[in-house]
């Protein structure tokens, strides 16, 4: 395995998010508006990068997210295993007062270690972090990619870094995350270390989607 710079980050704003509407794997929504001016900003931001590849889940709204990157020439390649959890039969419903309280009820199992315990017709936390192993394992072997972005989902990527950090899946809930935040994180080869948490600095000078409708 060779050092590398990773950026990681989560896929902009949509319409299920500002409206509080569950996604998931099973919901392929686009961006909307200030989701696309998200991604616009984060550009503008990073486009002075040079990546070697751009990594995305398979879902639209990962891949519009760093679609300037893609525009740009940069290699892209897209993979089911960083998509979002299947969020079984809740995704495409609205959070109410009791989706909320099993939610906060699944997390809090989650948290005691009980990390196979699927949602109801969904996935588990190892049940995402079985599928999403192959794949980290072949970004993390290719020798010639030394500068990355990879785009993908809330859930799937607070698996992600207990993976890269070494930290228990009952940890998960410790990394934040916000519409198109970056995690940037530097690989040794052999361990990982955060340079960036959960930053937003690159959105700072838009109004939120919330704000906007």
């Amino acid at each position: 395995m060779t050092s590398k710079k990773i950026y990681l980050i989560r896929h902009g704003q949509t319409e299920f998010n500002l409206n509080g509407i569950v996604q998931g794997s099973g919901i392929d929504s686009s961006l909307n508006a200030f989701g696309v001016e998200q991604a616009s900003s984060f550009y503008n931001t990073y486009q002075h990068i040079s990546f070697d590849k751009v990594y995305t889940s398979t879902l639209k709204r990962s891949v519009q997210s760093v679609s300037s990157f893609i525009d740009k020439g940069i290699v892209h390649e897209s993979y089911e295993g960083l998509n979002e959890i299947n969020w079984g039969n809740k995704e495409g419903t609205k959070i109410t007062q009791e989706e909320d309280d099993y939610y906060r009820w699944l997390l809090k199992q989650w948290q005691n270690n009980k990390i196979s315990l699927r949602i109801e017709g969904g996935e588990s936390p190892e049940d995402v972090a079985a599928r999403q192993r192959s794949v980290l394992n072949t970004i993390l072997n290719r020798a010639e990619e030394q500068t990355i972005l990879i785009c993908m989902h809330g859930r799937a990527i607070r698996v992600l870094l207990c993976q890269l950090l070494n930290y228990p899946l009952s940890a998960m809930d410790i990394f934040e995350h916000n519409n198109l935040c970056l995690y940037q994180l530097n690989y040794t080869g052999s361990m990982c270390t955060v340079e960036l948490f959960n930053n937003v600095d690159h959105l700072k000078h838009l109004v939120s989607g919330a704000n906007k409708k």
